[in-house]
C-alpha cells in the first residue's frame, strides 16, 4: 500500500514538474493563456488579401512563436452577424476587428473592448501617432477601445476618362454637369454613377453622410445630438429629397439598388460607367494583386482614372467636402484580466496589426490611403497611380463632415439605412424617412 501511495505521489510530482517546465516555456503564459482567438475582417476578393495570411499573420507567429493566433476571418455581414452572436452570448474573441463606432456599436456602448490607454502610454506609442488618430471622443466608447490604423473618407468619388473620354464629355464639377451627361452617356450604352445599393449600409456611409453635410452644414450632427435641430428640419429633409432627385435625373440608376457590394468593382474596371461611388479602401479591390501579378486596373490604365469627392450641389450650406471617420482597428476583450498573460499576448498581437510594418504594408497593397503612424515614409514607397491619387484625396476637399453611422447608434441609423434605400425604390417620401429617423433618435434617447 505504501508503494502505491508512493508511486502516485511521484506521478503527481512529475506531472505537476511538467506543467511548471510548460509555463516556463511559454513565456508569457501557458497553454490557452498564450492563444489568441481572433476575428478578422478579410475581403478574399480584393487584390493582396491572400497575401494577408502569409505577410501579416504567419509573419506575426514566426516572430512570436510562444503566442498561438486562432484566426476567424469573415466579410461584410456574416462578420458583423457573428460580432453581434459573439456579443451577446458573452463570447467575444480575445481580439477583434471593430470599427471606432457605428457598425461596432454594441461593442462600444456595452464596454466590451478594453480602455487601451494605459498600454498604449506604456510602450509609449501615443508619440508615433497623428493628431486626433488617439481621441477618445472619436470613439463610441468614450474611451480608446480600438488602435485606428487610418484615417477613412467614407466618400470617394472615382472618375473614369475613358469612358467620358469615348462619351466627348469632361469629369462634372457641377450636379447640373452631371446631370447633363446622363443621356449622353446613355446613348452611348454607359451608366452615369455606379453604386452597390443593394447592401443599404453603402449609400448611408458613402454617399448621404456627405449629401446631409452639404445641406445641413459642418457639426450638423452635434446639434440633433444636444436636441438643438432635428432630423425632421427642413435641411435634412432637403438632403431626403436630392437622394430622390438623383434617381429621377437617372444620374443614379435603380438597378443599382440590386448591385451588390462585390460586384459593382468589376462594372467600373469594364466602363460600364463614368462614375462610382465608394469609401477610400475600395482602391484595394483594383491594384494589381501581389500573388498573381493581376488586377481589375492595370497600372497603366489607372492613369486614365482620378478620385475626387462628388461635384458641387446648387444650393447647399457646403461644397468641395467629404464624410470622414477615424479608421478601423483592433480592440481587446474587456474580460481578459488586468496584466495577464492573455492580455500581453493580446496586445503583443494588436501593436503588430496597427504598427508601423503592418501600415506600410497596408499602404502599399491599397488596404489604408492615409496611415496613422508618424513613422511612414509614403513618398518613398512604391505605389500604383490609383493609390497616389488616393493618397492625393484630402487635398480635393475643404471640409470633412460626420458620418452617420459612425455618429449614431444601430437604432438610429439603421431606419436611415432603410429609409434611403426605400426613397430610391419609390415606397416612401423624404419626409416619411425623416419622421421615422427622429422618432428613432427619440426613442434612442429616451433609453440613455
Amino acid at each position: 500500500m505504501k508503494i502505491t501511495q508512493k508511486a502516485i505521489f511521484l506521478g503527481l510530482s512529475a506531472l505537476l514538474a511538467l506543467a511548471a517546465a510548460g509555463c516556463k516555456k511559454g513565456g508569457q503564459g501557458s497553454g490557452s493563456a498564450s492563444d489568441v482567438r481572433v476575428l478578422n475582417y478579410l475581403d478574399l476578393t480584393i487584390a493582396n488579401s491572400a497575401q494577408e495570411i502569409t505577410d501579416v499573420w504567419d509573419k506575426f507567429s514566426q516572430n512570436h512563436p510562444d503566442i498561438k493566433v486562432v484566426r476567424e476571418d469573415l466579410f461584410n455581414e456574416p462578420f458583423h452577424n457573428k460580432i453581434e452572436a459573439y456579443a451577446a452570448a458573452g463570447q467575444l474573441p480575445d481580439v477583434v476587428y471593430a470599427w471606432p463606432s457605428g457598425r461596432s456599436t454594441t461593442l462600444h456602448t456595452q464596454h466590451l473592448l478594453k480602455d487601451l490607454s494605459p498600454l498604449i502610454q506604456k510602450d509609449g506609442l501615443d508619440s508615433l501617432m497623428v493628431p486626433g488618430a488617439l481621441d477618445p471622443n472619436a470613439q463610441g466608447a468614450g474611451y480608446i477601445a480600438i488602435l485606428p490604423r487610418a484615417i477613412t473618407s467614407s466618400h470617394a468619388f472615382y472618375v473614369n476618362n475613358e469612358v467620358l473620354r469615348d462619351a466627348g464629355l469632361q469629369p462634372a464639377k457641377t450636379y447640373a454637369e452631371l446631370k447633363a451627361q446622363v443621356p449622353v452617356l446613355r446613348s452611348k450604352g454607359y451608366q452615369t454613377v455606379l453604386m452597390a445599393n443593394q447592401d443599404t449600409w453603402v449609400m448611408q456611409s458613402c454617399l448621404f453622410s456627405l449629401i446631409a453635410g452639404r445641406f445641413c452644414g459642418e457639426g450638423w450632427e452635434q446639434r440633433i445630438l444636444r436636441g438643438e435641430a432635428k432630423f425632421t428640419d427642413p435641411d435634412f429633409v432637403k438632403a431626403l429629397e436630392f437622394v430622390r432627385t438623383l434617381y429621377d435625373d437617372g444620374v443614379l440608376s435603380r438597378d443599382s439598388l440590386t448591385t451588390d457590394y462585390g460586384s459593382v468593382v468589376g462594372q467600373f474596371a469594364t466602363n460600364r460607367g463614368a462614375y462610382l461611388v465608394d469609401g477610400d479602401w475600395r482602391i484595394a479591390a483594383f491594384i494589381t494583386d501581389k500573388s498573381t501579378g493581376e488586377g481589375l486596373i492595370t497600372p497603366e490604365r489607372q492613369k486614365n482614372f482620378t478620385i475626387t469627392v462628388f461635384p458641387d450641389i446648387e444650393g447647399a450650406k457646403l461644397n468641395k467636402s467629404t464624410s470622414g471617420i477615424l479608421g478601423t482597428g483592433w480592440g481587446i476583450a474587456a474580460s481578459i484580466p488586468e496584466g495577464s498573460p492573455k492580455e500581453a499576448a493580446a496586445w503583443e498581437l494588436v501593436k503588430w496589426l496597427s504598427g508601423r510594418e503592418i501600415q506600410t504594408w497596408l499602404l502599399e497593397t491599397g488596404g489604408i490611403t492615409t496611415p496613422t503612424r508618424t513613422d511612414i515614409d509614403i513618398a518613398a514607397l512604391t505605389l500604383e497611380p490609383l493609390q497616389r491619387a488616393g493618397g492625393n484625396l484630402a487635398s480635393q476637399y475643404r471640409v470633412s463632415t460626420a458620418v452617420i453611422d459612425g455618429v449614431f447608434d444601430a437604432e438610429v441609423h439603421v431606419p436611415i439605412n432603410d429609409g434611403l434605400q426605400a426613397i430610391g425604390m419609390g415606397t416612401a417620401a423624404p419626409g416619411q424617412i425623416a419622421a421615422a429617423a427622429q422618432q428613432a433618435f427619440e426613442s434612442w434617447k429616451a433609453k440613455q
